[in-house]
């Protein structure tokens, strides 16, 4: 399934980064390795296989990868390995934000495997955390852009480390407030 794939690709591609820079590679190079991305796997699981994801959302990854790879390639340039950050952030913000047009939210699906019997108070909450998520893609996006325009190191420091720093207090952030929540749940 190229959508983990893809995702592994955006975590490579700033390390790749420094690779190249270490050995006095060409960046765009790094292109040739999202270029397998487009080709199409078996879902083996996970949430494309719990049905949390809509179907195009399968391949898209890939598809987007292979020609961010391609025009790498093509231009001999750089910017659109950079720039394979906005689309992998706006990709997830319109799976976060597009569920929300839905009946039940991304995280309130995730929700639901766990909780088959969510009440009403953790659906409210489901969707609250998955508009934080839109809220942060948004940022995220922001922040790569600036970093795209500032320097190729600012870009490989905020996509390669700040970035996920980020992504990481806000699954340990969101866990405790969960805790919380549920505790308080519980004593209403």
């Amino acid at each position: 399934m190229p959508g983990g794939w893809a995702f592994a690709a955006g975590l490579l591609l700033p390390v790749m980064f420094w690779v190249c820079r270490w050995q006095g590679w060409e960046f765009w190079w790094c292109g040739l390795v999202l270029l397998p991305l487009a080709w199409p796997r078996r879902s083996g699981g996970g949430i494309y296989a719990a049905g949390v994801m809509p179907h195009v959302m399968r391949w898209l990854p890939g598809v987007l990868a292979a020609v961010v790879g391609s025009v790498a390639l093509a231009f001999r340039s750089n910017i659109s390995l950079q720039y394979y950050s906005v689309l992998s952030s706006l990709f997830f913000l319109a799976v976060f934000a597009g569920s929300l047009l839905q009946e039940q939210s991304l995280i309130e699906r995730l929700a639901r495997r766990a909780y088959p019997d969510l009440p009403e108070f953790g659906v409210r909450y489901t969707r609250k955390v998955t508009q934080a998520w839109c809220v942060f893609f948004i940022a995220n996006t922001v922040v790569t852009l600036v970093c795209i325009k500032t320097s190729d190191v600012a870009w490989a420091i905020y996509n390669g480390f700040i970035a996920y720093i980020l992504m990481g207090c806000m699954f340990v952030g969101e866990w405790l407030v969960r805790r919380k929540v549920m505790r308080d749940a519980h004593h209403v």
